[in-house]
């Protein structure tokens, strides 16, 4: 077991119980970006980027607030095998974090990337 807090190792059962709530998430939700903050309120500018560019392409998501829980926080990062936060997941796929978002977006790759698993986006005007 690696997940540890400030508290110590989480016992089995709790760790077991955060992995199905976030399975459970990715899972039953087209594109959940788990984040700092909630998408109205981004408490991180990274998790601001991330909001602002979904915004941007219309993609209805699903944003999980880290902040709210320490077994959530540490729980998703163990859950991707990824350090830091905010997640994107589409179509229960692990895309990335801030970086690697805004420069799918950049290239056009993440507008396709929604397009060819089927996720709705709202067309750019222009």
């Amino acid at each position: 077991m690696i997940l540890t807090s400030e508290a110590g190792p989480a016992p089995r059962d709790m760790t077991m119980s955060i992995e199905q709530f976030i399975e459970s998430e990715v899972k039953s939700n087209d594109v959940v970006l788990f984040m700092k903050g909630t998408p109205q309120f981004p408490q991180c500018g990274f998790s601001g980027q991330v909001v602002q560019i979904l915004d941007h392409v219309g993609v209805p998501y699903k944003g999980l607030n880290v902040l709210d829980s320490t077994d959530l926080r540490n729980g998703i990062k163990e859950y991707s095998n990824w350090p830091t936060i905010p997640q994107l997941y589409v179509k229960g796929e692990f895309v990335g974090g801030c970086d690697i978002v805004r420069e799918m977006f950049q290239n056009g790759e993440l507008q396709k990337m929604f397009s060819d698993k089927g996720v709705s986006v709202r067309q750019a005007a222009g």
